[in-house]
């Protein structure tokens, strides 16, 4: 391939990155890079090619994982995934046989069950929500903090 050919496919993988950031075709970029710079230095189009996919490959193993942790570190749950962890008042008392039980969290009511099938957890008592499973709180008792 020609050097031309190789900065079209840089431009390319770039614009699409950008288009998607979705930090997957940044690494063949930098693959793209290498081969360009060992066409211009003469090298034949099967090391030019050799070298594309393994430097992509490198990149993609060994430096994605450390770029999406650091990246994406900044995320901030939103909605529902904001909800576990959160302390909720039980506003009814939470009995799973009996399938009753709510809870406010956030001054939001909630259908709750428990964590646990044969704990009864009265009202008026605090909890923490493990998960959200569906439109139901899944809760389980605060343990007192000393």
């Amino acid at each position: 391939m020609t050097p031309v050919s190789w900065l079209i496919l840089i431009i390319i993988l770039l614009i699409i990155e950008i288009i998607t950031l979705g930090l997957t075709t940044i690494w063949f970029a930098g693959g793209a890079l290498a081969a360009f710079i060992l066409c211009i230095l003469g090298a034949g189009w099967k090391v030019q090619s050799a070298a594309f996919v393994a430097v992509s490959f490198l990149l993609l193993i060994f430096t994605r994982p450390w770029a999406v942790k650091y990246l994406n570190s900044k995320t901030v749950k939103t909605n529902v995934d904001s909800l576990a962890g959160r302390t909720a008042t039980v506003t009814e008392t939470i009995d799973n046989e009996k399938g009753t039980g709510c809870v406010t969290i956030g001054g939001q009511p909630w259908t709750a069950r428990s964590a646990e099938d044969n704990v009864i957890i009265p009202a008026d008592t605090l909890v923490v929500v493990e998960k959200i499973s569906g439109v139901k709180a899944i809760v389980r008792f605060k343990k007192e903090e000393k």
